[in-house]
């Protein structure tokens, strides 16, 4: 699977796939989101933990959310409930592994004959993709115990819930960071000054009412019948959102 910020425009998803094709040919490299929010693995990092319910043990997600490419920041792969992910250690893994039961990480060793500073995705996270997917071992070095706790991770001071906007839609509806599990139907949400109640769907309130209900991913979601919440509002990935009751 391949989670990215990358858009669908330009040559960099079909890259990455041109290698899984070569170093994986008889596995399926399935698209689960390349529109991310760009350069932000916080707000990416609550959108994939709400995605990977759906995901198969044994699956291999090749998620690339980097903007510290080049720099510093480790190469990883981690395996959180018998799911793999391979990607940039930013944080883009931390509410993974806070909700698994069980999790590994190994720093990457492994470096290819060539590695472009710009593109890691292609050179480095793809090809031991690959390495996952044909069942081969991490090519690295293993974490040392009690690396889930340590307080100079990346992310280690995000919190478990966060609430603020993570992704928008097309539809311009609004996903936050917030389990909604969490919430009962009783909950409201506060946007500027406007308090927001639950609906459980978008046919049982008018037209261009607002409201939030528990999202097919888990999360609570802010929405506008028949209309955008994020243009109602001004709304951008990385806004605020408070709770108000519970």
């Amino acid at each position: 699977m391949l989670f990215t910020d990358f858009g669908y425009e330009g040559p960099y998803v079909g890259q990455m796939k041109a290698v899984l094709a070569r170093e994986a040919p008889t596995v399926t490299a399935i698209d689960l989101m390349h529109d991310a929010p760009a350069h932000n693995p916080q707000a990416a990092a609550y959108l994939l933990a709400a995605l990977v319910p759906e995901m198969a043990e044994g699956s291999v997600c090749l998620s690339v959310v980097d903007p510290g490419v080049g720099s510093e920041r480790a190469p990883v792969v981690q395996e959180a409930d018998g799911r793999w992910f391979v990607g940039p250690d930013n944080g883009l893994f931390e509410i993974v592994q806070r909700r698994a039961k069980s999790a590994r990480q190994w720093a990457i060793t492994w470096r290819p004959g060539r590695l472009a500073r710009s593109f890691h995705g292609r050179d480095l996270f793809a090809p031991v993709a690959a390495m996952l997917a044909r069942g081969e071992a991490p090519p690295g070095d293993t974490y040392p115990d009690g690396w889930h706790e340590a307080p100079s991770r990346p992310g280690a001071d995000w919190p478990d819930d966060h609430a603020a906007v993570v992704y928008i839609d097309r539809f311009g509806n609004a996903m936050t960071g917030l389990q909604s599990k969490n919430f009962d139907d009783t909950a409201t949400f506060k946007i500027g000054g406007d308090r927001i109640s639950y609906a459980p769907v978008f046919s049982q309130v008018p037209p261009d009412r607002v409201f939030w209900y528990h999202n097919s991913c888990g999360l609570v979601e802010i929405a506008v019948n028949c209309g955008s919440a994020a243009a109602v509002y001004g709304l951008k990935v990385g806004d605020d959102i408070a709770v108000e009751a519970t």
